[in-house]
């Protein structure tokens, strides 16, 4: 994922965008509704002036995203602190040539009534409601955005912690079983380090950037060969996703936490070791990723391990942040097992 399709250097979203446009045509909509309301005193709308103000309002809103959308890259490249300045004059001036061909074209070449007040009166009106809902709109956008750069830093910040706990959380269990596999199985120790070396290059990556299923899985295929050389017959892994596409994408390092968890607080807790299954469904447009491991709730709150919730709640935060999409992260358990389950919606 691109993070910049939200900000390309200016707080103004995407006027190009097919759902921008359709927002504006329903908000234009609306307020053809209201001005139509507010012109007889019974709030009583009459066919006619709904049809011609809906008419009026639609060709200014629309006439004013085309524009910024046409200027979208311009905008981009100035200063960002003339973008608010720019945008207003620019809409207004649209709204004023529209009300002008409106003028012309119902009072002049139509002879209607509809327009009952003089060409001053009727300009100064337009231009005043047009000032008021455009400087809304642009405070709106404005808010959104600074909104929009919050959540993203705060997700950084997430995948920042994320990474530097990865690195402390199993190095010294990897060092170990590395150097085991040195003298015994220099294969397996060469391997070892190219994983470990991946696992690393992943963590790395910055924060902007985006994976793909695929790769994800490729990954924690590789961390889980690592973890296999330490715990030997206590683990085992069952995989069942080869009806799930690897080209939906995702925010790196998503389920390989995840994995990490359910060996740390599920395996390593029960002395018999046990099963981690990974099973992935496609259902419609997402792809549903769910990871059970066993439970042994006695061990777990003897040898008092934490973190799990904080791990969850990086990830569940970062999903959101993501797909601006909300409970992507499911979590089931009873007293045998622990199910956690990742939503990835067909992101473009």
């Amino acid at each position: 994922m691109d993070k910049n399709k939200h900000k390309p250097g200016t707080f103004l979203p995407d006027f190009c965008g097919v759902r921008m446009v359709f927002v504006i045509i329903m908000l234009a909509e609306l307020l053809a509704i209201v001005v139509s309301l507010s012109q007889d005193p019974y709030f009583y709308i009459r066919t006619i002036d709904l049809a011609l103000n809906s008419l009026f309002i639609q060709w200014v809103a629309l006439s004013s995203t085309a524009a910024l959308c046409i200027l979208r890259k311009f905008l981009g490249k100035i200063d960002k602190q003339w973008v608010p300045t720019i945008s207003y004059i620019l809409t207004l001036i649209i709204t004023y040539i529209v009300s002008e061909l409106a003028w012309y074209v119902v009072v002049l070449q139509m002879q209607s009534s509809f327009i009952s007040s003089g060409h001053a009166v009727f300009i100064t009106r337009v231009m005043s409601i047009s000032a008021i809902v455009w400087a809304l709109a642009l405070r709106y956008f404005y808010v959104n955005h600074q909104w929009k750069l919050r959540i993203e830093s705060e997700s950084n910040a997430r995948f920042q912690a994320l990474q530097s706990r990865i690195k402390p959380h199993f190095l010294f269990n990897c060092m170990n079983t590395i150097a085991s596999l040195v003298r015994r199985k220099p294969d397996l120790a060469e391997e070892s380090i190219e994983d470990l070396a991946d696992l690393f290059r992943a963590s790395l990556q910055e924060t902007n950037q985006s994976s793909t299923l695929a790769d994800e899985i490729t990954l924690c295929k590789r961390y889980l060969r690592i973890e296999k050389h330490r715990l030997g017959e206590r683990l085992n892994v069952e995989w069942k996703i080869d009806n799930t596409p690897g080209d939906f994408s995702l925010p790196p390092l998503i389920i390989q936490p995840l994995i990490e968890n359910a060996i740390y607080h599920g395996i390593e807790l029960n002395p018999e070791g046990g099963t981690i299954s990974i099973m992935g469904n496609l259902d419609k447009s997402e792809i549903r990723i769910t990871i059970t491991n066993p439970v042994n709730l006695k061990q777990s709150s003897a040898t008092g391990k934490t973190g799990n919730q904080v791990a969850l709640n990086n990830i569940r935060q970062r999903l959101a942040s993501y797909y601006d999409e909300e409970e992507l992260l499911k979590i089931d358990h009873d007293d045998k097992n622990y199910r956690v389950t990742i939503i990835i919606p067909k992101h473009t």
